[in-house]
This record gives structure tokens, sequence and C-alpha cells, in this order.
């Protein structure tokens, strides 16, 4: 039997604000565990490849697979639905299945709204989706396969949750020639990544609980490390295979601070000439480790600063102040980090005007080179939806496929159209300060990274331009996977 993959694309209207293609690992990661098995796979990355439905039909047809699975966020939705239900239309035999965050906080509603989908994997893949293949091969019954959702004799069935994998160490490496893409990473219109890139994680889950996120729920609230010299076996891997450039897509990279301290000192002493790019929390930060990082390759970091006032913090359940954003960003500064990148949520349901400008203006005191400007957004899986929905201002039945700007379904907050207006008239005074201009220009001068970026992208400066002329898309706060897919 032969299972094909799909990475749907995004709907042609998801708003966005920053666009990146990145390598689609976790459907990679379930290929790989199949193949080793014994079972053929393919796969196809339909909006890094940039296929249309009617290509993507065709390369299902060729690929005539038994089973038909799709990476599902809430931004492919539709999509994963299009090619579903006209594959079923013309082969009801294939089993259609979909997988990641939307289908495993959505599967009942999923399997009563769409006849097209048969089955639904709720969490990690890997030997779920393995599972479910030798099962429908042996013709077994599915009851037996642990974390899937599926239709028995017009009922909705749900077996028990499949235990996280305790050792992540025991997976193989993502196989990345299944895709035959060079894959890159864009901020506002301007590549980052100029070398030959990929995606690596070298830890799953998170143990924090910020309202507004979908990762604990997803991990159980669980962070699994791999081991240092696991990573260190694929980034040696990698290198040899000519890659030079990666983003580790952790949903908390530096959690714990020995371990990146130790992966740092390893790549030094191995010799390896990489960049990579990372995120970390503000609240867990020291300048050594940050120049260990910096020493190691580490050129981006991005910090999730949010708001600029405690009393909003506190609603997201971050964890942190404002005060430990900006000693995070100056340790950065000071250590030699190329770029710093900050995220910044407004539209909080009862967030007033005067703290929209407090979180405004902290994000242009702050030293960081690029702002990430995000309307809050509300979705299946946290904690944010159930209080939205417990307080009757989000109508569940009628928002789930979508989820929902705050702003437009809290009588308390903003309205939408004045915060955008608020936020696109910040991000313009941001990139047009003159102060700014001088600073990132003699940054620039001195950073062999960032002046590479500049030299690499003179050619694309027209587009550049125009997209951030065009003012932000605004993308909803919500999972990192609804970006970092």
């Amino acid at each position: 039997m032969k299972f094909s993959f799909i990475a749907p694309a995004p709907s042609a209207d998801t708003p966005n604000m920053v666009t990146s293609a990145w390598p689609p690992l976790g459907i990679l990661y379930c290929a790989v565990v199949m193949m080793n098995e014994g079972i053929e796979v393919s796969v196809l990355d339909q909006g890094a490849s940039g296929y249309s439905l009617k290509q993507t039909l065709s390369w299902v047809k060729k690929e005539d697979p038994g089973v038909l699975g799709f990476s599902v966020l809430g931004s492919s939705m539709r999509e994963a639905l299009k090619v579903a239900e006209l594959t079923k239309s013309e082969n009801p035999n294939v089993t259609t299945v979909l997988g990641n965050y939307h289908p495993t906080f959505n599967a009942e509603r999923i399997l009563r709204k769409y006849p097209c989908v048969d089955v639904i994997v709720r969490g990690e893949g890997e030997y779920t989706s393995l599972d479910l293949a030798q099962c429908l091969e042996r013709g077994d019954s599915l009851e037996k396969v642990e974390g899937i959702t599926f239709r028995k004799n017009g009922e909705i069935v749900s077996t028990p949750d499949r235990p996280l994998i305790k050792s992540v160490d025991t997976l193989p490496f993502p196989n990345r020639k299944l895709l035959d893409i060079e894959y890159t990473s864009v901020i506002y219109g301007l590549k980052v990544a100029t070398k030959r890139f990929s995606t690596i994680v070298s830890s799953r889950g998170c143990p924090f609980r910020c309202s507004f996120c979908g990762c604990r729920k997803f991990a159980r609230g669980i962070w699994r490390p791999r081991s240092v010299e696991n990573i260190m076996k694929e980034l040696e891997y990698l290198q040899s295979e000519g890659y030079e450039q990666f983003l580790f897509v952790d949903d908390n990279f530096t959690l714990n601070l020995r371990r990146v301290e130790k992966l740092c000192r390893m790549i030094r002493k191995e010799g390896m000439d990489i960049e990579w790019f990372c995120d970390s929390r503000v609240d867990n930060c020291r300048y050594d480790v940050f120049r260990e990082m910096v020493k190691a390759g580490c050129r981006i970091i991005y910090f999730g600063i949010e708001s600029a006032n405690q009393r909003i913090l506190d609603y997201y359940k971050k964890g942190i102040t404002p005060d430990e954003s900006r000693s995070a960003v100056n340790k950065a500064r000071k250590a030699g980090v190329d770029i710093i990148v900050g995220s910044f949520i407004v539209g909080a349901p009862d967030e007033t005007r005067k703290e929209v400008e407090n979180t405004l203006k902290f994000a242009l005191e702050l030293d960081i080179d690029v702002p990430q400007l995000n309307i809050l957004g509300a979705f299946t899986g946290t904690d944010l939806w159930n209080d939205l929905v417990a307080k009757g201002f989000i109508n569940e039945d009628a928002l789930w496929e979508t989820g929902a700007y705050v702003t437009q379904v809290s009588p308390h907050a903003v309205p939408f159209e004045e915060l955008r207006s608020q936020v696109y008239d910040y991000f313009k005074g941001f990139v047009l300060r003159p102060r700014l201009i001088v600073t990132e220009a003699l940054r620039t001068v001195k950073s062999p990274f960032r002046f590479a970026g500049v030299v690499h992208n003179l050619a694309r400066i027209n587009s550049i331009i125009d997209t951030v002329t065009e003012g932000i898309r605004y993308d909803m706060a919500s999972s990192p996977d609804d970006v970092n897919s």
C-alpha cells in the first residue's frame, strides 16, 4: 500500500505578516518512519512547489496512493478539503487522512461535516500513521490504532491517545530528499537565508501556558529534548549534503541553557562553519550563553515579547515582565547577535487604547531590528479560545474552522479597523526612522551575515519595497506551527 502525503497550500486570502517556505518536517518524519518499515511513500509540498489545485490532483492521480494524508493547519484546511473531496469523487477507495494541529483539536467536527475525510490522526503522527497504514493493509479494525478518530457504522469513534514518543532521539532523521525543493526564510520580502537552508527540530513541546498558543495542549505540556550528540549527527549529515544555514523550529529552543551551551561548544569543537537561527524566551537568558551561541554561528534570535503591559502579559499567562524583555534584547545585542526579532501582540479582549500605545512605543524603544506585529486571534486548542467561548464572545459552531480576531468578537476590545490602522502607522514610523536607518546600515557594514543578505537581495529590491510599502498583512497570533509548517 502506498501512502502519499501533502502539505496543502494556504488559502490565497490567508493573512501572513511573515512569509516563509519551510520544509514540512512533520510529514518528512512520518514518511521516513514508514519507509524504514518497507512502506512506499511520496510527498508533495503544494505551496512551496507552486502547484495549483489542478496540478495537485494530477500529482495524486499519478501517485495513485491507497492512503492520502494531509498535514493541516488552520490556513491550509480549505485547500486540503478541496483535494480530498475531488480525489474521493474520482477514487472512492482511497483513504483520506488529516493530521497536525487543526485536525487534532477538531477531529469530531471535521468528520461530522466533511464526508470526504475518513480518518483524523491526533497529536504526533509518526507511529500513528505507520500503524494506520499497516492496519489498512491487513484489513484489521481501525480500533486497534491508538490516536485516531474515524467513522464506524455511521458513528464517530476515537481511540485512546497514543503515548508521546519518550525519546525523540529514537526517531530517524527526516528525509529531505523526498522533496526536491530549495527552501528559504523570508521576513517582509527579504531573504534572510542566503545559503542552502533547512529547518531542524532539537526538542519537542513546551511546558509554558501561553493562552494564545496550542503547543502545550498538543504536546501535553511536556518538553522532550534531543541529546546534543543526536542533534550533532543530523547537523553533520546535513552539512555533508551542502546545507549551511538552519532554523531551529523548536517550541522552546533555549529552555535548558546547559544543553544549548553544550551544543554550541560541540559545533565549535567540530569546526562546523554553519549559521543558524532560533527563538528564546526572555526570562531564560544569559549573556554568556548568547556569546557561546554567536561564536557557534547563531545569527538571528526571535523573542516573544508580546506586550509592554504586565496586566496583558498576565492575561496571556506569559510568565514574563517587560523588564525581562528589555534585558534579553540588551544581552543579545551586547553578545553580537546579528538580527533580533521581537514578536508583539495587540488586541486582547479588554486591552485599552492606552495599553496598545504602550506596546507600540515599547517596540520602538527596544533595540530590535525587526518587529513582528500580530493582531490577537483565538483558535481551538488554546486557553484563549476556551475563555472567550465560556464568556459567550465566540460561537464555536460558527468559528471553529477559521478562528477569530479577538477584537472582532469582544465587545470591550479596540475596534479592528482602528487597531489595524494604528499598527500600520507604527510600522511605517518604525522603518522610516532616520536613526534606525543609520544604525541598521552601520550594523550591516560590520556584519558579514547581514551584508551577504543585502547583496543577495539587491536583485529583488523592487519586490521588497513593494512588500514593505503595501504595509503589514496581519497574522493572527496562534501556534508558531501556523507559520512554521
